[in-house]
């Protein structure tokens, strides 16, 4: 906890503030998007968008609630098989995760919103700058795979740890890279990911999965190349083998705003929905549904439009 603390300090965050205060140019903004859901929550939780400069803005992404399931179903999972003698089992897995190596989310994502209709210029598009990079997967893919995509969109890329000060060192290196007018690929993480990533994890992965030739991502899609699936080499453990499975398209709730939410276009409190009708208690839409996505950080951290009442203040139920 000593070694966390140290992340977290006051003093230091005051000393990051005021170095990104010198550095940004303040006859122009910067819109820096962060995709994981960690970063929101930590970004909420600690208060770092309050430390920032306001023409320093944080674009919060699509996050976990694109590609996981409801975070409390997996945590009550692991609980359980964590006791002792008892074995969890399922009928069979079903792997639809974001690619590796050879094409990660990020890219799969950047690209979506990059690409996206309306990138010249018209209103519903969102403006990006620069991107803050996950650790975690990055420290199993390494920082490479992003280098592609940073030179073709010309984007600088920062890959950050999930404490507060991790983020705004990675703020500091993105807006020193705009001001330099350079789009690379920067580690801020150094502590825990490296260019080639964990070889042996990689190994493991290509050993057990392949590439999808596409896949639909909720709010972003069809993106080709973007997920894995079983190899047929390991068919007695792929439920989509083992049971007769059809995919049926799910349109969103007419009142909710995720694929606007997870692009970037809006925020949590642009929805009409939002603290009222969808709530974590009673999600309607993927940003809710995950405890990481952007609109339960919204709620938890009570991010509201002052004429939004949250249904937990009014029933009593915990943020």
């Amino acid at each position: 906890m000593r070694y966390i603390h140290g992340f977290r300090d006051g003093g230091a965050a005051a000393a990051l503030s005021q170095l990104i205060e010198a550095e940004v140019d303040a006859t122009r903004e910067y819109h820096l998007m962060e995709f994981c859901g960690g970063h929101t929550h930590a970004i909420f939780r600690y208060g770092v968008e309050d430390l920032l400069p306001k023409n320093v803005r944080l674009v919060h992404g699509p996050g976990c609630p694109v590609c996981v399931l409801a975070m409390p179903r997996l945590d009550a999972a692991i609980e359980l098989a964590s006791k002792p003698n008892v074995t969890l089992v399922s009928y069979g897995d079903m792997v639809r995760v974001p690619a590796s190596r050879r094409r990660s989310l990020l890219k799969a994502r950047a690209q979506s919103i990059l690409d996206a209709p309306g990138a010249a210029g018209e209103d519903n598009q969102v403006r990006i700058d620069g991107f803050i990079g996950p650790s975690h997967v990055s420290a199993v893919i390494g920082s490479a795979p992003y280098e592609a995509f940073s030179e073709v969109y010309q984007k600088p890329v920062v890959i950050a740890g999930f404490e507060p000060l991790d983020v705004m060192q990675a703020v500091y290196m993105l807006v020193k890279q705009i001001n330099d007018g350079r789009a690379c690929v920067e580690n801020q993480f150094t502590r825990g990911v490296t260019r080639d990533g964990n070889l042996k994890a990689q190994a493991i992965v290509a050993e057990v999965l392949e590439l999808r030739p596409s896949f639909e991502w909720r709010g972003l899609g069809e993106l080709a190349q973007s997920a894995m699936r079983i190899k047929s080499s390991y068919a007695q453990y792929d439920a989509e083998k083992r049971f007769v499975m059809q995919e049926r398209p799910v349109r969103e709730n007419a009142a909710c705003q995720c694929p606007s939410i997870i692009r970037g276009m809006k925020k949590p409190t642009d929805c009409t929905i939002f603290g009222t009708v969808c709530t974590p208690r009673s999600p309607i839409g993927s940003c809710m549904v995950s405890a990481e996505g952007v609109c339960a950080a919204y709620y938890k951290y009570r991010r509201i439009r002052s004429n939004v009442v949250l249904a937990a203040d009014v029933i009593g139920m915990p943020a």
